[in-house]
């Protein structure tokens, strides 16, 4: 397996488990109070769109031939650890 294979498939179960994360809170939002309701669909939100944002940036690199693919990899990096990030805290926030 090439390193760009390998690192597309890194960052694929990484988004797979992004999803599981979304769909958690959506499942917690459904049981949730009105006004927690409204905060959760928020987050929500927030994550859905970073997630295709990344989502993006890996069809991007997908579809980058092998050469190119370094050249994504600062650009998707910050992408990933910003999703990461809002993950962690949504999940914390609504325990």
């Amino acid at each position: 397996m090439s390193m760009k294979a390998a690192y597309e498939k890194k960052l694929r179960a990484h988004l797979d488990e992004w999803n599981a994360e979304i769909d958690k809170l959506k499942a917690k939002a459904e049981r949730a109070e009105a006004d927690a309701q409204l905060q959760y669909n928020e987050e929500i939100a927030k994550l859905q769109s970073m997630r295709d944002g990344a989502a993006a940036k890996l069809a991007e690199l997908e579809a980058a031939g092998d050469d190119a693919w370094e050249d994504l990899k600062a650009g998707i990096e910050n992408a990933w650890d910003s999703m990461a990030v809002a993950v962690k805290s949504a999940t914390s926030r609504f325990k």
